[in-house]
């Protein structure tokens, strides 16, 4: 542990951040977000300032901040350029502004300015695959870059313009709703679903939540009702509703929408879960890349308590007492699963738990636990307004209601589409208008890639499962170098708790890069579908046990891909020993046969 020495400076930017946590370590995630933006970096100095504030030992802290790839140890610059990388937005020529900016910058990517102002390099998806490329400046989300916007930002940068100072027109972020149903199509009415669930009763409620049949819109599908149950009958207290927020997958953005336009739903979703099973505090969980929308949504939230729908006795029910805070995330994909959530929302580094048991008796604080989905938070209040009966009516007997699809890629209108459960692929790409569509990517990167001959399958549990994402590919794509980008995500974003993921998914990457150098074999082909039969039975939670999808369906369906780059040989070393000691030889001033690996003396 480093020696407590930070300035006089640091410390008193630190200090009121503390004050305002009450020192809890179970916040640490926040705290080390709002030290950092006050103090640009995490420096161990100051990390081992922060484990001594809250009493908590300085490798805790010390492991959270190196976790979370928006938190940074060493300084990053003033500014901090992040291009989103998802494919959409390669497929949007994301690479050549990255190089553009890295030329009018003089920067390296990943390294900072001589001068320390400013840095820039990658990141994952942002959740503005509608509207890209973009990228994240100070974790703020600037979205349809072209060159003459990166020439304006550079511009920015060098004369130090602070970046509340910027044009507002930078960070628009547009809705791009196409096609609205049930939710997106309704106006909202606030209050009245927390009024008519209450008017149901607890015991109510819950059974119209069973007659719903509603499943969960993160990607999973697990009945609500059942969920909400097993919360209910847990005997410990306090219980706690958590809306999970943290959407990363790929491709997805249906989730940014609706904080953005209909938080009232949301909201009002938490409360209504909160009254049937006895909830007393609710968290949002909101990805970092969203900062944007933080003070918007506390500002609601404000509104919420001063119209009696948050704090005590909400509506009029003595004893309904329950409030909801912001929690911010930090970079970390795997969060969006619900018990590495929860540990980010305890302060530590988001590795999933080892389940059983599971939330719903023992999730935050070791304390009943409910974690739902954003947009199944919204399907509720549509329950509590119109019945189980109405809303099981709609959709197939699996998949009741309605879905929203989070539509990209190769289409002349990106944005959010609504359907009943049941939507064949073909009437989506049909709406969003995208012609000449060879596949299209169902769920992100670790959902199913379909072919053309698959188009006419159903978005539905039963069919087609989706957390949202739907990816399109046009015939110039090459789905190859599809499947790399997410491969090379799931190596990126591995927590690496379990071997299986944190070997695997770097495996594969490695054999991917090694056949797109021309350097892969029918051996590289064989192995990626095996290290796919490792990954999935293997791998301790979904990351790594959906990791190999893409590529193991895109060699299925798409296999000239990657034969087109195999060189005509049956292996191909990945590693070239000789050559690696040529520095050795070079040393020694040797180069005769024995220096040389193969050769005889």
């Amino acid at each position: 542990m480093p020696t407590v020495s930070v300035s006089a400076e640091i410390s008193s930017l630190i200090e009121p951040i503390l004050q305002r946590h009450a020192w809890r370590a179970d916040r640490l995630v926040q705290i080390l977000r709002e030290v950092q933006e006050a103090v640009d970096f995490i420096s161990d100095e100051t990390a081992a300032h922060l484990a001594e504030a809250l009493k908590i030992p300085y490798a805790q802290v010390h492991s959270t901040r190196d976790f979370y790839a928006f938190f940074y140890r060493e300084n990053r610059g003033r500014y901090r350029v992040l291009f989103s990388d998802n494919i959409t937005d390669r497929m949007a020529g994301n690479q050549a502004l990255f190089e553009h900016m890295s030329k009018r910058l003089k920067l390296e990517p990943g390294k900072v300015s001589d001068d320390g102002l400013v840095s820039i390099d990658y990141c994952s998806c942002t959740g503005m695959c509608d509207q890209g490329p973009a990228i994240l400046v100070n974790n703020r989300a600037i979205t349809r870059m072209t060159l003459r916007r990166v020439d304006e930002i550079c511009d920015l940068i060098r004369g130090q313009v602070p970046l509340d100072k910027w044009p507002a027109e930078f960070f628009r972020v547009d809705d791009n709703i196409r096609r609205a149903d049930m939710l997106l199509g309704t106006p909202h009415e606030p209050g009245k679903a927390v009024r008519a669930a209450i008017a149901r009763g607890r015991d109510g409620m819950l059974a119209e939540m069973k007659l719903s049949n509603l499943r969960g819109r993160g990607g999973a599908g697990f009945t609500t009702a059942v969920k909400w149950e097993a919360c209910r009958n847990a005997p410990a207290t306090p219980r706690y509703i958590v809306c999970n927020a943290d959407e990363g997958e790929p491709g997805t953005f249906k989730d940014r929408v609706l904080l953005q336009s209909y938080a009232g739903r949301v909201f009002e979703g938490m409360v209504i879960a909160a009254y049937t099973v006895g909830a007393s505090h609710g968290f949002l969980y909101l990805r970092g890349e969203y900062l944007y929308l933080l003070q918007p949504l506390e500002a609601y939230l404000a509104g919420m308590r001063a119209a009696g729908l948050l704090g005590r006795d909400i509506g009029g029910v003595a004893g309904f007492d329950f409030d909801i805070e912001i929690h911010l995330g930090a970079g970390a994909y795997v969060c969006g699963e619900e018990t590495a959530l929860i540990e980010s929302l305890e302060g530590k580094a988001g590795r999933p738990r080892v389940r059983p048991p599971f939330p719903v008796t023992s999730g935050y604080m070791g304390k009943p636990t409910v974690v739902n989905n954003v947009e199944t938070l919204c399907k509720v209040t549509e329950i509590a307004l119109h019945g189980g009966t109405w809303y099981e009516a709609i959709g197939t007997k699996q998949s009741t209601g309605t879905k929203i699809l989070s539509v990209a890629g190769d289409c002349a209108r990106p944005g959010l589409y609504e359907y009943a459960f049941g939507v064949r692929i073909a009437q989506v790409l049909e709406d969003c208008g995208a012609q000449d569509a060879i596949a299209v990517q169902v769920s992100g990167a670790s959902g199913v890639c379909l072919s053309e001959r698959e188009f006419g399958r159903r978005i539905a549990f039963e069919d087609v499962p989706t957390a949202g994402s739907f990816m399109i590919f046009g015939k110039q794509r090459d789905l190859f170098e599809v499947a790399r980008n997410f491969a090379h995500f799931f190596a990126h974003e591995s927590c690496g708790f379990c071997t299986p993921c944190r070997v695997g998914t770097v495996l594969m990457k490695e054999i991917m890069d090694k056949i797109a150098d021309g350097r892969g074999t029918q051996y590289e082909m064989n192995e990626l579908l095996r290290l796919q039969q490792v990954l999935k039975p293997g791998s301790h939670c979904g990351l790594g046990q959906t990791a190999g999808n893409a590529v193991a369906d895109t060699v299925q369906k798409f296999r000239p891909a990657y034969e087109r780059r195999l060189a005509e040989t049956d292996f191909v070393p990945a590693f070239d020993l000789d050559a690696a000691l040529s520095r050795a030889r070079e040393l020694a001033g040797r180069d005769d046969a024995a220096a040389h690996l193969g050769e005889e003396a």
